[in-house]
């Protein structure tokens, strides 16, 4: 049997034990397209960790629990006779053709630019109208989604330079800052701190750093740094309101050593 054989007979044997798990599993009964969101989520964003560790194992784990979520999305739209999961390969398969001109059409392209450019065009095409920032999910984490708006428009040339054309927006937006913190304009301090978070992302973007990642890691790094001084408090004795800010502060300036 080769790879595709093996693959079907695999991807076939899968999908009729999701069936199956559908039809006589009472838990699984229960569930609806939308019950199911919060589940797809955290394998997603455990899929996301094992990518970050680099770690095979859990990689291939993680796939499988999202491509489960996947089969059994697919199995709830054939129940309800609104899509089938071949319709769905076959979507994917006109679609991923339909955007590749430059390999399965006649299509030249000069570079990674032209490629995502054509990439962009082909979508605001396909949805009639809609722009090209259109397909950017609302609810995605709001520094992934101005990651998504910005390389949306980078595609179609609307984009800073170079990264350090950027810096001087960002200290325009901070001094906007000063001054509505100045005037105490709480209307206009949440839009200027949005707009500063915005321009980070967009120097993070030039400077090929997914500020969602590198915002997840100073997460963990600050957890593991307080969980330090706690420890530390405890061994010493003491209690949080007990301690100075400049105590407080050689803790975490130690817990960076530790």
């Amino acid at each position: 049997m080769d790879r595709k054989e093996d693959l079907c007979k695999e991807f076939i044997e899968l999908y009729n034990v999701v069936e199956r798990v559908r039809k006589e599993c009472p838990w699984d009964q229960k569930q609806t397209p939308q019950t199911l969101i919060p589940y797809l989520l955290e394998e997603t964003y455990e899929l996301i960790e094992g990518l970050e560790e680099n770690n095979s194992e859990k990689i291939k784990e993680e796939l499988g629990d999202v491509l489960l979520h996947i089969l059994m999305q697919s199995v709830m739209g054939e129940e309800e006779k609104k899509f089938s999961f071949a319709e769905v390969c076959k979507n994917l398969r006109t679609k991923l053709i339909t955007r590749h001109p430059h390999v399965f059409g006649n299509v030249e392209v000069d570079g990674v630019k032209d490629i995502l450019t054509n990439w962009e065009t082909i979508k605001s095409q396909e949805k009639e109208e809609k722009g090209i920032l259109s397909g950017v999910p609302l609810n995605m984490p709001s520094l992934l989604s101005a990651f998504r708006i910005q390389e949306k428009a980078s595609h179609v040339g609307f984009d800073w330079e170079k990264p350090e054309d950027i810096l001087p927006k960002l200290k325009e937006e901070f001094k906007e800052l000063e001054e509505a913190i100045t005037n105490k304009n709480r209307e206009k301090i949440e839009e200027e701190i949005g707009d500063i978070l915005f321009t980070i992302v967009n120097i993070s973007r030039h400077l090929n750093i997914e500020p969602e990642e590198a915002l997840r890691k100073t997460n963990k790094k600050f957890i593991k740094r307080f969980e330090f001084i706690e420890k530390k408090i405890k061994e010493l004795g003491k209690d949080w309101k007990n301690l100075t800010l400049k105590e407080l502060d050689e803790l975490w300036e130690l817990s960076k050593t530790s």
